[in-house]
């Protein structure tokens, strides 16, 4: 009942944003694409962001009448795939299906990225958004943030706070924590998320934040417990945990994102073309319900340059964790 309801809900809002979005489709170019489409996703295949780019390149192939090729490009945390999308040629025939960690992060983390992160690249649409959740070990008789943060401020740097790497967005969303919960916890880093969960639900680290798709066995089995939310609204998928704000650190927000770029210097009608076709993919009951069982949220944008300010807003706000971290480029 509740994802029937759910599922109700994302198409009013995106009914709302095709309404939008209407006024941009006499501008698009519907004679665009003539051949297939390449997809670089910058991760393995079989990962997270594979799937979600997978499952929406089905159905938007269908819209846009042409193959969409997907071409994976794993490697330095998304750097690679990136530079590959930087340098193609911008007619329309090679876009980038990133997220923050490969559009933004790298950009920090690396001394030579290769590319401009801004400048390098047209937004097109946000795609999805993760549901990201503040998860402990169950050894602990931490059943909430307010526990969390009591024990820190009793025993500062007592709590190994894991990551799946120095940079990444569990890393940096454990930060942002720290510095507005004014607590002091010691930073691990693990080699994806992988060993991070296995770290917490063996106590080796207390806390850490995660993918509530990648972690949701482990609630229901009990080796890890689900303490709060990092969007502002609770997650569709997980009523009964409370958010982060409303449980002890008002105005906490950490969101990870997947979204389609294409290299800068597109033409603006292929880009208008290319949106207003995600839009109508991302409404599909199929794309919809290949989201929400991997705990991913379907999110569009109502136009390209909403998107490009949303963008370059996250830009500024993980440049300045990535300073707060103190992590130097490599």
């Amino acid at each position: 009942m509740m994802r029937s309801g759910f599922q109700r809900l994302m198409r009013l809002v995106f009914a709302f944003c095709c309404a939008t979005v209407c006024a941009f489709t006499a501008a698009a170019d519907t004679s665009y694409p003539q051949r297939p489409i390449r997809m670089v996703i910058p991760f393995p295949a079989g990962g997270s962001i594979d799937l979600v780019g997978r499952a929406i390149a089905t159905n938007w192939s269908t819209t846009l009448g042409q193959q969409i090729v997907i071409d994976n490009r794993g490697g330095a945390g998304g750097l690679l795939g990136a530079q590959i999308g930087a340098r193609a040629v911008a007619d329309g025939y090679t876009l980038v299906f990133g997220g923050a960690s490969s559009m933004i992060n790298t950009s920090f983390t690396y001394k030579t990225p290769g590319f401009d992160a801004v400048k390098d690249f047209e937004p097109i649409s946000l795609v999805s958004q993760q549901e990201t959740i503040l998860s402990v070990t169950p050894n602990l008789p931490i059943k909430s943030v307010r526990d969390l943060i009591a024990l820190s401020k009793a025993k500062p740097n007592s709590l190994n706070m894991a990551s799946a790497g120095i940079g990444s967005s569990s890393h940096l969303a454990g930060i942002l924590f720290n510095s507005m919960a004014g607590i002091e916890s010691t930073h691990v880093a693990y080699k994806g998320g992988g060993p991070m969960g296995i770290a917490v639900i063996a106590g080796e680290a207390q806390w850490c934040f995660g993918l509530a798709a990648a972690f949701a066995g482990h609630y229901k089995a009990g080796r890890m417990r689900a303490v709060a939310v990092t969007t502002r609204k609770r997650a569709p998928l997980m009523p009964d945990v409370p958010t982060v704000d409303e449980s002890g650190v008002p105005g906490y927000e950490y969101t990870t994102w997947n979204a389609f770029f294409a290299p800068a210097g597109v033409p603006k009608a292929y880009i208008a073309r290319l949106h207003t076709t995600i839009q109508k993919a991302l409404l599909e009951k199929d794309v919809v319900d290949a989201y929400l069982a991997q705990g991913t949220v379907p999110v569009g944008s109502a136009t390209p340059a909403e998107f490009a300010r949303y963008f370059r807003a996250d830009f500024e706000r993980v440049g300045k964790l990535i300073k707060l971290a103190g992590i130097k480029p490599e």
